[in-house]
């Protein structure tokens, strides 16, 4: 450790605690241990302006917190606003089926052994091919061409259905 940093380190290790339980209040705990990291790059890469009085030096470890709480909600903003635009996006596109529809067909599919159950959710969800769905899942193209049958098979026999799928 550099001289220059040994102030910032104790600053750090006597506030630690406080400015993750006031990152915590604000954004909850999942989060409040990622922000506290940025605080600390920050205050170190800033250490030179580290006041010399400890309460003022906790006052600016606050305000660096502060700062990446600001930050953090600035980001959060952007990407709601994003996710807000491909929702818009997609749904001139594509209009979601009622919730209830297919209930009893994915029910069925996750009553499936979850080997089974992959490949029918990668070929019928996700449009993937019988060779692609092998290669994705590190398998042989006669292994999932196997699970694929017996998948249907089962379907079949769960649902009650007559003709065979896809």
């Amino acid at each position: 450790m550099r001289r220059s940093d040994e102030p910032v380190s104790k600053a750090l290790e006597s506030c630690s605690a406080d400015i993750l339980n006031y990152l915590a209040r604000r954004v909850g705990p999942d989060d409040a241990p990622d922000l506290l990291g940025e605080t600390m790059v920050t205050a170190w890469r800033r250490g030179r302006d580290l006041p010399d009085e400890p309460e003022r030096a906790r006052m600016w470890l606050f305000g660096i917190a502060r700062g990446t709480l600001q930050n953090h909600a600035r980001g959060a903003r952007r990407r709601w606003a994003l996710a807000d635009r491909i929702r818009l996006h997609v749904q001139g596109e594509t209009t979601a089926p009622p919730s209830d529809a297919g209930a009893e067909v994915r029910d069925a599919i996750e009553r499936l052994d979850p080997d089974l159950a992959e490949v029918v959710r990668l070929v019928h969800w996700d449009g993937f091919s019988l060779t692609d769905a092998a290669e994705l899942l590190g398998i042989p193209s006669s292994t999932v061409r196997g699970r694929y049958q017996r998948a249907k098979s089962e379907l079949r026999a769960a649902l009650s259905v007559e003709a065979p799928l896809a």
